[in-house]
């Protein structure tokens, strides 16, 4: 098997932590239920889709990202203490209009899906595409309104939320002085309906871009945060990105 990361993945649709909440609302387990699972509730469910996608994946040999003895990153991207990783596939399920081939690697702060915590979708997410792909401001919005867009409506249930605070997803970018080791950098915002809160939110953006012509690869890192730029979880963002190492042999 090669080094590409399209040839390594074979579904085209993946049931992440995102989708997982969105899922079980439609179960009505309980009437107290919040939308969201505890981390090992979350791992049992996820594997236990995993399974029921393999065995439906029409006899090919299951190669995903998740599987961790088939593929081993090409980088090094930190994991601090008490944040969790979820890697899946690109194209991407809830949003196939993204027309990319790689990987999705994301990073959850403790706090993320805690309403009460300041880290309250606080997360990163690193995209590894194959090629070259054009990327600007532009694209970027549109493929952030598609991805955010796709991602709330896996995890709403239309007989809960209230018309009243349903929002199409609106994304601005704008192209900012380039950061070290970038080949371009990105700041914007994202206004959508918090699926998990049921009200509007607004989530900060900074994107760091980098082409990686020798391995044919490319880097589109994303920071996330409804924080201003100048709280400290931006600090904790931007250090994932500052330790990021792409291994060249």
């Amino acid at each position: 098997m090669n080094n590409s990361a399209s040839d390594r993945v074979q579904y085209q649709q993946v049931v992440s932590r995102f989708t997982i909440a969105g899922s079980v609302m439609h179960m009505n387990l309980n009437p107290d239920y919040t939308g969201f699972l505890k981390p090992d509730q979350m791992k049992s469910l996820l594997m236990i889709m995993f399974c029921f996608a393999a065995f439906c994946s029409d006899g090919q040999e299951a190669t995903t990202p998740s599987d961790e003895s088939r593929w081993e990153s090409p980088y090094s991207l930190p994991t601090p203490e008490g944040w969790t990783t979820e890697q899946f596939p690109i194209p991407i399920g809830f949003a196939p209009q993204i027309n990319y081939n790689g990987v999705e690697d994301i990073r959850f702060s403790p706090g993320w899906g805690n309403a009460a915590s300041e880290e309250y979708w606080t997360y990163a997410f690193l995209w590894y595409l194959d090629g070259s792909p054009e990327t600007d401001a532009e694209i970027i919005a549109g493929n952030l309104k598609a991805y955010y867009t796709g991602l709330i409506q896996v995890n709403t249930d239309s007989t809960k939320i209230s018309t009243r605070i349903f929002q199409p997803v609106t994304t601005s970018f704008t192209k900012i002085l380039t950061d070290n080791n970038d080949s371009e950098t990105f700041t914007g915002t994202i206004g959508m309906v918090d699926y998990m809160q049921h009200r509007p939110i607004t989530l900060n953006c900074r994107v760091h871009l980098k082409y990686l012509p020798e391995a044919g690869k490319t880097i589109i890192f994303y920071e996330i945060s409804p924080q201003l730029f100048t709280h400290k979880n931006w600090q904790r963002l931007n250090q994932l990105w500052s330790d990021f190492r792409f291994n060249r042999n």
